[in-house]
């Protein structure tokens, strides 16, 4: 492939000293807000990758995970018509079809996306010894060895039987780019990468898998986050927006999922449901109301003082957090000086005042997850609960507590 023009060769993120988050080239604090575009290598025309992917990049997206070869039981050719593969066989790459990939990566990499690269799905495990895809994984790192914007990804089931398979690429990715990018693996379905992978030295952070499962989202990510050593966790995906499996989900449900995800301490993945139904209907569903407001998720979170250091605080809703849909969630600053919380739903919850040390009152503000708009909530002493009501109308809510000496 020839290398896209950017600025450096330098990986655009990597993992934080604490393990906790992504930086970029500087070192700076990187906010990994992702999407599923599963087809976006092999199912659109060039010009149409371009669109979708400044699309994306203008909502605030940063990363797309995309399917290198599918997720089809057998291979389907690309808009093209090019098989991945020469007469079905992995040991035989077809060198037209990621021709394809070349161009379309260049367009990704010209506007400094990253592309979470599936190499491997569970639904073509009969083609893949364990000899031919550690060949085939080889093959394509090293022909991507220089890019710098890819991060490695596979999807088995989070089983042992797979680990040889997974073992076997992960082998193959190292030898073919030397260790140049990270390598990461999406349970399909779930549980997380972390039930069966997580002490593997190559796997540089976690995913997790909920479906249409969504109530899930919380205490999964919350067991990732508090495993040793010490991970990144992605909810790579949850519930696409629009009807899947018959049940649908909303705008409401879009950022449930994200802050759900955001305050349990880790870093979340949208999709639209149409995004693999309805492929050159792009253009009806691109600009889907949750992927606006996702935007807005990623501004709210951002502008908070050391963002990237916040921990996780159930402790801080003093009055049942809900359950289900309702689930309410909070999560504090390192140093403690301000806190957030997410109503997922309307009505009242109790709040602790004391979560916020060293300070002698605690300046309350109401926060809309679809607009960013603020309004003050009173000022409190921090000596005792507050009951807290989310302004009328209101689908969800979030309460910023900071305080104030």
């Amino acid at each position: 492939m020839k290398s896209p023009l950017i600025p450096s060769r330098v990986a655009p993120i990597r993992i934080s000293p604490n393990g906790r988050y992504f930086v970029d080239r500087s070192g700076s604090p990187w906010f990994w807000l992702g999407d599923t575009q599963w087809h976006l290598f092999r199912s659109f025309k060039l010009e149409d990758v371009q669109a979708i992917i400044q699309n994306r990049k203008a909502k605030g997206f940063g990363a797309l995970l995309i399917m290198l070869m599918g997720y089809e039981g057998d291979p389907v050719a690309n808009v093209h018509g090019d098989l991945p593969w020469i007469d079905n066989d992995p040991s035989r790459p077809n060198e037209r079809y990621f021709e394809h990939v070349d161009a379309a990566m260049r367009i990704a990499c010209e506007l400094d996306m990253i592309q979470v690269l599936g190499v491997y799905h569970k639904s073509q495990a009969r083609y893949h010894t364990p000899g031919k895809a550690e060949a085939l994984a080889t093959w394509i790192a090293r022909r991507y060895r220089d890019v710098p914007q890819i991060i490695w990804s596979m999807y088995p089931e989070a089983r042992n039987q797979y680990a040889p398979v997974v073992q076997a690429i992960a082998r193959g990715l190292q030898h073919g780019d030397g260790g140049a990018h990270m390598i990461s693996v999406h349970p399909d379905p779930s549980p997380q990468s972390s039930s069966f992978l997580h002490d593997q030295p190559w796997l540089a952070f976690n995913m997790l898998q909920t479906c249409i499962d969504i109530e899930l989202i919380q205490p999964m990510v919350a067991a990732d986050y508090g495993m040793t050593p010490i991970k990144p966790v992605v909810m790579a995906e949850g519930g696409y927006e629009g009807v899947e499996f018959n049940r649908p989900f909303t705008p409401l449900d879009i950022r449930r999922q994200a802050w759900w995800t955001h305050l349990a301490g880790g870093h979340h993945v949208y999709g639209h449901n149409d995004h693999y139904r309805l492929l050159h209907q792009w253009r009806e569903w691109i600009d889907a109301p949750g992927s606006l407001h996702l935007r807005t998720f990623r501004d709210i979170a951002t502008s908070l003082k050391a963002w990237w250091n916040l921990i996780p605080d159930q402790s801080i809703i003093a009055s049942s957090a809900d359950v289900g849909a309702d689930l309410t969630v909070a999560a504090r600053s390192q140093a403690s000086d301000w806190a957030l919380v997410y109503f997922a739903s309307p009505g009242s919850r109790t709040i602790r005042m004391d979560r916020i040390r060293s300070a002698d009152t605690i300046v309350t503000s109401w926060i809309h997850p679809i607009t960013g708009d603020r309004s003050m909530a009173g000022e409190f002493p921090y000596t005792k609960p507050v009951e807290f009501t989310p302004p009328q109308s209101w689908e969800d809510a979030l309460l910023l507590m900071e305080g104030k000496t």
